[in-house]
């Protein structure tokens, strides 16, 4: 694994990857999951439902085991701050497996978070240090949730911001404004979030109005809307999707998430394309005893894209070449 030589200043440089153990040049990313939560140590989440407690680091290192006996190489985790995100946790299970763990910065819907949480009561230039200096700097030890801030050694590699169902509305609007200054000032990667695959259109006016290029922007979960013109009109924008639904249509329907790849494929779009689990509960992982497990993606699921006729070159575009790009910072580093 080679490191990227990366200028202390705000100058250009060569595009790189940044993990939670350093960074690391995109070719080195390899089979890459791109929307992941390796784990959720306590929050409004895990309130609402035990459900999403994933605080054992031996159970996810085992889960990911068996997707890198796959082939499995890196992981993006999507667990925004003070939402049960632990970056020691994720170091931990990172080092033990060998699997390349991208960690976030920002922030989830309102909805998670206490009225008088932080992120409402702080301005969007302040949030937007916060974020840049997760990048820069370190992510704090204890989530934002602490008296003070303890800053790690480890580092955020991606933006997780998230938008409602039908518009953006003016919180969200201030998070997304917030990651857009935090990108224009590092060349960090933005994921967001899509409920229930909508406002995606939106999301990628709103950052690219605010001068984030669309090769920065990936949207997640976008695939529990199959509609052909509308992943065409999302991916026609420049941006990355990722695909997250494989596992989750019912028995005996068509799968959706497959019928979109083999569109998006023959609509020659297929440079924009990745997949992930998004399997933020215990009742998915094989480790508590639940499934399709982590592995499912690059067995069972890769073995039905072949059947549908994605060819290996496809395939290895989708899991290899597309995040070595859309995870890449290429701009400037703080």
């Amino acid at each position: 694994m080679t490191s990227p030589e990366v200028n202390p200043g705000r100058h250009p440089v060569a595009p790189f990857v940044r993990t939670v153990l350093g960074d690391i040049v995109p070719a080195d990313l390899g089979v890459t999951y791109a929307h992941e939560h390796l784990v959720i140590d306590g929050g409004r989440m895990v309130e609402m439902s035990p459900d999403f407690l994933l605080a054992d680091v031996d159970k996810a290192v085992a889960e990911l085991e068996t997707a890198a006996r796959l082939g499995l190489r890196s992981v993006v985790d999507a667990m925004p701050c003070d939402l049960g995100r632990n970056v020691n946790k994720l170091a931990e299970i990172s080092r033990r497996t060998g699997v390349q763990i991208v960690a976030p910065t920002g922030l989830h819907l309102a909805m998670y978070y206490p009225d008088d949480h932080w992120s409402q009561i702080l301005s969007l230039e302040a949030l937007a240090e916060r974020f840049i200096d997760d990048v820069v700097e370190g992510i704090d030890a204890d989530d934002y949730h602490g008296a003070t801030i303890r800053r790690t050694e480890h580092r955020a590699g991606v933006i997780k911001v998230a938008g409602g169902r039908t518009a953006l509305g003016a919180h969200e609007v201030k998070v997304f404004e917030a990651a857009a200054v935090a990108h224009l000032e590092t060349g960090v990667p933005i994921l967001t979030h899509c409920t229930d695959g909508t406002a995606a259109l939106e999301q990628v006016r709103l950052l690219t109005d605010a001068g984030v290029p669309p090769e920065a922007i990936i949207l997640s979960h976008t695939d529990k809307i199959v509609d052909r013109g509308y992943h065409r009109e999302i991916l026609s924008s420049g941006v990355f999707v990722e695909y997250d639904q494989a596992f989750r249509w019912p028995a005996g329907a068509d799968n959706g998430t497959l019928a979109l790849l083999d569109w998006m494929l023959d609509d020659g779009l297929g440079d924009r394309l990745m997949l992930g689990l998004d399997a933020a509960r215990r009742g998915y992982w094989s480790a508590y005893g639940g499934g399709p497990g982590m592995a499912f993606l690059l067995g069972v699921f890769s073995e039905r894209m072949a059947a549908a006729g994605i060819t290996a070159e496809a395939w290895h575009r989708i899991f290899v070449d597309n995040p070595a790009r859309a995870f890449a910072f290429t701009t400037s580093e703080r």
